[in-house]
């Protein structure tokens, strides 16, 4: 299918994971995507191997949660292509913490990239896709909709996100623009191996983490966002879209 064609969208977090699969997938369906990410080397590789495929990408690095940064992201994207379609957030960092412990400075990044980040882009991007109709598909996360001891900051950063998605969606419907989130879970996306847990941590207090049918692919998610920022999706919005194989169900 060629849903995209003659359609702009930025996808943030490009680099890797659920945003690589989604820039990947967007211009094999005809879409052009300007691709950002921090990591200059991982972005470069995105925009390449979509190139490489005859697929258009432009490739910059972008710190989500700088405005000034953003700002001039989503300018030069627009100077670029002369237009914009949709804007798919998926930078994103995860830690855990003992929440007595959490310190502050942790507390603070997690929310600057994950929540402050995502409003930076929307805010930024929402006067061209009230020109060409566009839509909104961001990152929340089933920490949105289910306790995650020793995530606190995460939970409440996604927690954020689906409820800004919401007053987004609310804001502009009658405007044309649409905006939506999606709920990852069980999703391979190499985010978690680095990831350290606190001592203290008790995952007998974990909600089910594990899907009924097996971990997936960040390609399982990028099929959905596709769906939600094509035409296919245009009387969805301020919807949460679990992606999780029915681990809250």
């Amino acid at each position: 299918m060629q849903r995209l064609t003659n359609k702009v969208v930025l996808v943030s977090g490009a680099g890797s994971g659920i945003g690589k699969a989604s820039a990947v997938r967007i211009a094999a369906e005809g879409g052009s995507v300007f691709c950002i990410d921090l990591n200059a080397e991982a972005v470069e590789a995105t925009a390449g191997e979509i190139a490489a495929n005859g697929g258009e990408a432009t490739a910059r690095v972008c710190d989500v949660s700088d405005e000034a940064s953003v700002q001039k992201t989503v300018q030069a994207c627009v100077e670029r292509y002369s237009r914009l379609d949709g804007l798919v957030n998926m930078a994103g960092i995860l830690r855990f913490d003992d929440t007595q412990e959490l310190q502050t400075a942790h507390w603070q990044k997690v929310i600057d990239v994950n929540l402050t980040g995502t409003m930076f882009l929307c805010r930024s991007v929402l006067p061209h896709l009230v020109e060409t109709q566009g839509s909104i598909v961001n990152a929340a996360s089933t920490a949105a909709l289910s306790g995650l001891p020793s995530g606190l900051a995460y939970s409440a950063s996604k927690g954020g996100v689906l409820a800004m998605t919401r007053s987004i969606a609310v804001e502009y419907a009658k405007r044309g623009v649409r905006a939506n989130c999606i709920c990852p879970g069980d999703i391979n996306t190499g985010m978690t191996d680095s990831i350290s847990f606190p001592e203290t941590m008790d995952f007998d207090l974990m909600p089910r983490i594990m899907s009924l049918t097996g971990a997936k692919a960040p390609e399982v998610v990028a099929g959905v966002i596709v769906m939600l920022v094509s035409e296919d999706g245009v009387h969805i919005t301020g919807e949460d879209i679990r992606v999780d194989g029915g681990t809250l169900s």
